[in-house]
């Protein structure tokens, strides 16, 4: 077991009062902000670019300073205190990694431990259980960034902005550089340490999907830095506050909410065996492999429980029964799910969160 330098501080809600951020040309970044950023949650900032999303961000930890207001972290204006210090106590993940070139990974996951005056071992040894954390092999630390794949580095980052276990983390479109599948795979993995770690989160982006993953609260910025929603995922997409909002979450914002719903309460029957058009082949383990007809076979993507209501959706699209395989967590088969039956869940799903909106 490596060692931890120090037990978490606590989780801070961060607060913005009345805060202004002007260019000296006269343009406002951001405009009139106050929002309250619960504490060990994740609150999203989405928006187009330009709408003053990353200055909001960089001024909690100071680098960028508001023209006016008050942003409290934890209930401490953030400008009554040390900007260095204040920036130790935060971490901060960026889309490019922003590691050192010439040091080794472990060594730069270890650099913030080292900065707050803590050994060269027990700096490494924290830095390399926190590689571990973020699912590197320790083999990863003796590397130096150049020789790691983008989604390899965006996890050093995170680790090292882990590193002195702030109790804020703030991240600027993190995931922003990697392709699609490696995207998906860092989102399940801050999915993972957030409900492990239980952090005050603040993450950019400009991706409205990733946002309704991600986030708990998402607050939408309108260009010009005006803040025009903040509300849960749910809330957001059942009920936007205007035009813009609708306008910005898409023509698609109903299938967006399906993804906020598990397929836990839809009704499962027996699966369909010989004698029909298809047959659901299994193996020896009960777990399944394909559908099968007399013209070929056709691949299945069976579901758990906790796979939302458009991903069932989807595979009963595509299933050439319009049925899905439901399987426990070993993966053995539970039943079969009707497209009809997920259809009517999912309508189900659009009026009750309009009704809790």
């Amino acid at each position: 077991m490596h060692e931890v330098i120090q037990p978490g501080k606590g989780h801070l809600m961060i607060q913005f009062d009345a805060v202004h951020k002007r260019f000296p040309n006269g343009a406002e970044a951001v405009h009139d902000l106050s929002l309250d950023l619960p504490e060990g949650g994740v609150t999203v900032l989405v928006g187009s670019s330009g709408c003053g999303k990353t200055t909001t961000l960089r001024m909690i930890n100071r680098m960028v300073e508001p023209t006016s207001g008050t942003i409290r972290v934890g209930g401490k204006d953030v400008q009554q205190q040390d900007a260095a210090e204040l920036r130790r106590s935060i971490g901060y993940v960026i889309q490019q990694a922003g590691l050192f070139p010439h040091r080794t990974v472990l060594d730069n996951v270890a650099t913030v431990p080292l900065l707050l005056g803590h050994g060269r071992k027990q700096a490494r040894a924290r830095a390399a259980g926190l590689l571990e954390t973020v699912g590197l092999a320790a083999d990863v630390g003796k590397r130096y960034p150049h020789q790691l794949s983008g989604g390899q580095q965006q996890r050093v980052g995170v680790a090292r902005a882990l590193a002195a276990d702030p109790p804020v983390l703030l991240m600027d479109e993190p995931f922003g550089a990697v392709d699609p599948v490696v995207r998906s795979q860092l989102q399940d993995e801050l999915l993972r340490l957030q409900e492990e770690l239980n952090k005050t989160i603040v993450f950019v982006t400009h991706d409205i999907d990733e946002a309704v993953r991600l986030g708990d609260r998402i607050a939408v910025f309108r260009t010009g830095g005006h803040l025009v929603q903040c509300s849960s995922p749910t809330e957001l997409l059942a009920r936007p506050a205007d035009d813009f909002v609708a306008g910005f979450l898409g023509a698609e914002r109903g299938l967006k909410l399906l993804s906020l719903r598990t397929l836990a309460a839809v009704p499962q029957g027996p699966a369909p065996g010989g004698g029909g058009t298809w047959t659901l082949v299994l193996d020896e383990a009960r777990k399944p492999l394909h559908w099968a007809s007399e013209d070929g076979e056709v691949p299945v993507r069976p579901l758990k429980d906790t796979d939302s209501l458009l991903s069932a959706l989807n595979e009963s699209v595509a299933s050439p029964t319009g049925l899905i395989a439901r399987v426990d967590a070993a993966g053995t088969l539970t039943g079969v799910s009707s497209r009809d039956d997920i259809h009517s869940h999912a309508g189900q799903a659009h009026s009750e969160a309009r009704v809790a909106a």
